[in-house]
């Protein structure tokens, strides 16, 4: 098995969990020194680099959220000089105020280094051919992977989003064998790709799927590799730390969260204390080498667990377990959690059901509605009503048994529901809280 850095990524963990301390006592003490937001926030919560001993003393030290890179906009919070930042990238905006995130020439370093990691950890490498269907420009998704594919030899093809009969094409015609795509536009690709006469499976060479921003189930996973013959692997950042940063490994049992570079936590997102290794909370970051933009306990919203077992493939660092929703996007539902994933999970089981659903919940009187629109396949689609009614019915008997709240399900036929070519848009929430 190809290591990229094995003297880092087989690192004892004693001697990770020292490293890790050096690194957060340095990151405190400079950033308590010389950022004008960080002393600000340590002295309002009354905690000295000096109070931090070990790393339990950690949870002394203040959350940040996307609220304060909002109100820092543009660039409150960097901890450098202007001249030595070498990238922005910024956020869309499109849930508030968007937020910038600066690089130095080491940030932009060690974010390509993490990735290059977790490229070679799932096997690939110079003899791969690898298509970066994520966007380009001020997301960090596409550029991301692109170095770091560069990094490990392979060669690039930038595609970024849309035109995806040429994306098919450039598949066919370049030997593509591994592609950076969320799993809703890769699901995209098979539909297009089989209307053009073409099977992913059995007429290209693509094998390898680098797939993540948004929630995804396993069973989306099974259906990719089952139909497109396209391996999946989760992987995972955001832009507030550097966008695409860490995946699975060939082993497939959690996402590797490199802790030379990140110290993670996971906490009940109501009391902010930590839950137990394995238990579902909301994950805080704090990103150990970031120059331009230092992160400190970030909240980031997503609900995973971690698993600090050393994983069978020899690398140390703990894993988190898939994405389970965000703190922000979870429903709730006549007093029930609810995640998309849930749902997602459970019609991907059902074998008449297609790659795209839609939830629609709405309040009508005290009471919440929630109504699941699915898409079926093709073949499954008929005019005899007691089968669709049959169908129907099965669907709705699978989710309450799965999510302990009742949905209404509604049948719709194959293409009809909405496409995203970026993060796919599950939930309508109509309701007025």
């Amino acid at each position: 098995m190809v290591v990229w850095e094995p003297r880092i990524e087989n690192m004892p963990q004693e001697e990770l969990e020292a490293l890790q301390y050096r690194s957060m006592k340095t990151l405190v003490y400079r950033l308590y020194s010389f950022s004008e937001f960080y002393h600000a926030r340590m002295r309002a919560a009354n905690v000295h680099p000096d109070d931090i001993r070990s790393m339990k003393d950690v949870t002394k030290l203040p959350f940040m959220s996307k609220k304060d890179l909002r109100e820092g906009y543009p660039d409150k919070c960097f901890a450098v000089p202007r001249k030595e930042v070498v990238r922005y990238h910024v956020s869309s905006g499109t849930t508030g105020k968007p937020t910038i995130v600066g690089y130095t020439k080491n940030d932009i370093e060690n974010w390509t280094n993490s990735l290059a990691r977790s490229l070679t950890s799932i096997g690939l490498g110079p003899h791969d051919v690898i298509q970066v269907s994520n966007t380009y420009g001020l997301f960090t998704g596409g550029i991301g992977f692109h170095y770091a594919a560069e990094r490990i030899g392979a060669a690039v093809v930038p595609a970024s989003t849309g035109n995806t009969e040429r994306q098919i094409e450039l598949i066919q015609d370049l030997g593509v064998t591994a592609m950076a795509a969320t799993p809703s536009y890769m699901l995209h690709l098979g539909e297009v790709a089989e209307k053009m006469g073409i099977s992913i499976k059995n007429d290209t060479n693509l094998r390898v799927g680098l797939l993540g921003a948004e929630p995804w189930s396993i069973k989306m996973r099974d259906r990719i590799e089952d139909w497109l013959g396209v391996k999946g692997y989760n992987c995972y950042g955001t832009s507030e730390l550097s966008g695409p940063m860490f995946s699975e490994c060939s082993e497939r049992d959690g996402i590797h969260i490199w802790g030379d570079m990140t110290y993670i936590e996971v906490i009940d997102p109501e009391t902010g204390e930590h839950v137990a290794p394995g238990e579902k909370g909301e994950m805080v970051l704090t990103m150990l080498q970031k120059e331009a933009l230092p992160i400190i306990r970030f909240r980031i919203g997503d609900i995973t667990s971690i698993d600090p077992e050393p994983c069978p493939c020899g690398r140390t660092h703990p894993r988190i377990k898939r994405i389970f929703g965000r703190v922000d996007d979870m429903l709730i539902v006549r007093g029930i959690n609810v995640f998309p994933s849930q749902v997602q999970h459970t019609l991907m089981s059902i074998p008449e059901v297609g790659e795209h659903f839609q939830i629609v919940v709405e309040r009508k009187g005290t009471l919440d509605t929630m109504l699941v629109k699915v898409e079926i396949k093709k073949e499954a689609f008929t005019d005899n009503i007691v089968k669709l009614m049959e169908i129907r019915e099965r669907i709705a008997h699978r989710l309450k048994n799965s999510l302990n709240v009742g949905a209404t399900v509604e049948l719709v036929e194959p293409g009809t529901l909405p496409r995203y070519e970026g993060k796919s848009k599950f939930v309508v929430d109509k309701r007025e809280i």
